[in-house]
């Protein structure tokens, strides 16, 4: 349940409230369109910067900064940050308390609060206002430096800075971070003892820290001071953050009038509101309702896009819904978005928590067959569930398959258990030319080891094959004998005889 509740706290109260398809009507180039595609977070756009200057293209300071913000927006901060500082160093234009808060907060993202503290010192005195001290304290919250956030706080009230619930909910989320959620709503009151209103965000960080401590009581009178106060606009995230806790707390009958609140508020062209209470109401074991929601949503939204096609995939999944799982899987085929393995895989994951390991092996297959991108993890999945089902031969396969992906997924490693369970399988039953090729597999991925050569070496004595190549090999691979390996050439010995 914390994991769910942490999902809300980042999904839901920070959530967007729109979906952007960009597109350039015109077809011409801009600085924009020149940057955007380049993804790759490891790659200078520096040089692009001065080339369309070089080129004499015109230079529009509001084009660059929708160019940082859409950067950050994408969580390309390290790209981002490059721009602002272009911006700044070449002096393009002079930079107001808002570009240097955002340069603060990327400093803050790439290189850490210590970098961002330097950058701000460094401002002048007429460029430190509530943005710029925001900006850091938000700084130290991402990186829960409690003590400098707590004490960022008080120097902004000592310096006359005006203070906002922003500053507020910052500290507050910092304590939901940190799991001290009993002090959220110290913070709520301090907040309003300082004069500061608290705004709609305040309130549900509240709501969602008391739900955690299964303070339902202390839940509904927040929320119901929230739905009092004049200034404030409810929205589905408040009612579908109770809805949570409700469920949690097993009070089905509330949770269900929770939920209902929440689609009153849900704005048509937001499919996030809609995918959060098709999950919720899955949680609920509401079938009908996640059927419900999902076409309320397609005709809402301009379109769905595949992370509306997943999260629905492994609702569906999870509540045994299969034959219309796979009809989604059609239906997206068909919808003309773009390729995306973690559609497919949602369906995979589901056959393979019910154990219909076939069913996922034979939706792998017709991808790979149909020249589509798989992932080794997936293959591995199905091979493991393979495994503890005691089909060696579709095991074997499905991680040879893994294997094989390997080059485009070097961050991937094979489970140790269960290579070590077919390796022995491998020894006891199998070919010397099946034990070769998969430990030949193996070597691209892992070091090779002892338990290896073994296999190998059973693997030679059953085909009635001579040891000694594959002990110079082991010694070439400076792995030495030990009492196992002396077991094995015995039985060499004795077979022998």
């Amino acid at each position: 349940m914390k994991r769910i509740n942490k999902t809300l706290i980042t999904n839901l109260l920070n959530y967007t409230t729109h979906r952007c398809y960009y597109t350039n009507r015109l077809n011409k180039e801009t600085l924009y369109t020149r940057i955007s595609p380049l993804g790759n977070p490891n790659l200078d756009l520096t040089p692009e910067l001065d080339n369309w200057i070089q080129k004499g293209n015109k230079l529009r300071f509001a084009e660059l900064q929708r160019i940082v913000l859409d950067l950050r927006r994408r969580k390309r901060y390290s790209q981002a940050l490059q721009v602002s500082e272009w911006m700044n160093k070449r002096c393009v234009y002079v930079f107001t308390p808002t570009e240097h808060a955002i340069q603060l907060d990327l400093i803050g993202r790439v290189h850490g609060f210590v970098n961002a503290e330097s950058y701000f010192m460094s401002l002048n005195e007429q460029d430190r206002t509530e943005k710029t001290y925001g900006a850091l304290l938000h700084c130290y919250v991402r990186q829960r430096q409690t003590d400098k956030a707590l004490s960022h706080l008080e120097k902004m009230k000592d310096s006359g800075v005006a203070l906002s619930p922003l500053n507020y909910n910052d500290i507050m989320s910092l304590y939901s971070s940190t799991g001290e959620h009993e002090k959220t709503y110290e913070v709520l009151m301090v907040m309003k003892r300082d004069g500061i209103t608290p705004d709609n965000f305040s309130y549900k960080i509240c709501i969602n820290s008391l739900g955690v401590m299964s303070d339902i009581e202390g839940m509904e009178r927040i929320l119901k001071k929230m739905e009092s106060e004049p200034h404030i606009s409810m929205d589905w995230v408040a009612y579908a953050t109770v809805g949570n806790h409700y469920i949690t707390a097993g009070l089905k009958d509330k949770a269900n009038i929770a939920l209902n609140k929440a689609e009153a508020f849900l704005d048509n062209k937001n499919g996030i509101g809609h995918n959060h209470l098709i999950t919720l109401h899955a949680r609920l074991g509401n079938t009908s309702d996640v059927f419900r929601m999902w076409d309320l949503m397609k005709s809402a939204c301009k379109r769905c896009i595949n992370k509306d096609y997943i999260i629905m995939l492994d609702t569906l999944a999870k509540l045994g819904e299969f034959t219309k799982a796979e009809e989604l899987i059609e239906e997206w085929e068909a919808s003309g978005n773009c390729y995306d393995f973690r559609v497919q895989d949602a369906l995979i994951t589901g056959y393979c928590n019910v154990r219909l390991y076939d069913k996922a092996r034979e939706m792998l297959v017709k991808l790979v067959d149909k020249q589509r991108t798989t992932i080794p993890g997936s293959w591995e999945r199905v091979a493991v569930g393979f495994l503890e089902n005691g089909e060696m031969e579709k095991a074997l396969y499905c991680f040879k398959e893994a294997l094989s992906l390997h080059a485009e997924s070097k961050r991937w490693k094979p489970n140790h258990k269960s290579i070590t369970i077919l390796i022995n399988s491998l020894a006891e039953k199998g070919s010397s030319e099946e034990v070769e090729s998969f430990i030949a597999s193996l070597r691209n991925v892992i070091p090779v080891n002892r338990q290896m050569y073994h296999a190998l070496m059973k693997a030679y004595l059953r085909d009635g094959k001579e040891v000694d190549g594959i002990l110079n090999r082991m010694k070439a691979d400076a792995i030495p004998e030990n009492e196992e390996t002396k077991k094995i050439k015995n039985m060499e010995q004795v077979k022998n005889q």
